[in-house]
């Protein structure tokens, strides 16, 4: 259940489902010369919606802006501040609690470090803040590299390379420019740098030249090498494939309890 097309009477009805709450966070951040700058966000909305078409769950709109220190040079980068993150989050996560939410998933794929230790922040003091909440911070990059071993073939690839490029090849080709060098900055160990770009110029991590969109696994898409439309080493050509039903680390957020008079009721879940 996508919330920005549903009406409030099928929000209603789908309280009688499901509990359960994704919201897709992204940003608005380069991705090299040849993918848009809202990639981060497409990723994180077609995993949540994909999830939503094979379990009872809504999707929240997705948050189109994230902190970005890295690119945060890099034109196009769009970032915000760590303050501005967590009041939003909360924000958005305590009006869904309201309207009947208990368990939610915060599915971000932006992967930066701050980003993310600040979409746990919040979840810890949501956590203080409701007795009968669960709550899961997901990195969807994290969950794509995990799936894609065996598929992926460049080590350390981590930004607008082989892994995100094959996947905006698959979901939004017309969006894809042509590829981009393949790059692996080194910034300075432990020294905070005012130009960021110097040690970054091309704005990739990997080797956006191995990418092609031909194959999937676990609902991600990946590439087996020749950057020239797909040649095929066994597995599956590209699809959109059901989603594991175990292993995914937040699946039993998404399970709908039952009580005894049937409908959908919230757990209470430990505090973490």
């Amino acid at each position: 259940m996508l919330i920005p097309e549903i009406t409030m009477t099928d929000f209603r009805a789908g309280l009688e489902r499901t509990r359960s709450v994704i919201i897709p966070f992204g940003s608005i951040e380069e991705h090299g010369p040849h993918l848009p700058l809202d990639t981060d966000t497409m990723q994180a909305w077609q995993v949540s919606v994909l999830v939503s078409q094979q379990r009872p769950v809504f999707v929240a709109a997705p948050i189109h802006y994230g902190v970005c220190r890295s690119t945060s040079q890099h034109p196009g980068t769009i970032s915000i501040s760590t303050t501005t993150l967590r009041a939003l989050t909360l924000d958005i996560c305590s009006a869904l609690y309201r309207q009947g939410l208990r368990n939610f998933v915060l599915l971000t794929g932006h992967a930066g470090g701050t980003h993310t230790s600040t979409l746990i922040d919040a979840g810890e003091a949501l956590l203080e803040n409701f007795s009968d909440l669960r709550i899961a911070v997901v990195t969807e990059y994290m969950l794509a590299s995990r799936a894609g071993q065996g598929i992926i073939e460049t080590a350390g690839d981590a930004h607008a390379g082989e892994i995100e490029t094959s996947r905006i090849l698959h979901s939004h080709p017309h969006l894809v420019q042509g590829s981009a060098p393949k790059e692996f900055p080194t910034f300075p160990v432990g020294i905070l740098t005012r130009n960021k770009q110097k040690y970054w110029p091309g704005g990739v991590w990997g080797d956006p030249g191995k990418a092609t969109a031909v194959r999937v696994r676990g609902g991600y898409v990946f590439a087996p090498g020749s950057g020239r439309g797909g040649r095929r080493r066994g597995g599956r050509r590209a699809c959109q494939g059901p989603l594991p039903r175990r292993g995914l680390p937040w699946s039993g957020l998404l399970a709908p309890a039952r009580s005894s008079r049937g409908g959908a009721r919230p757990r209470r879940g430990r505090r973490g």
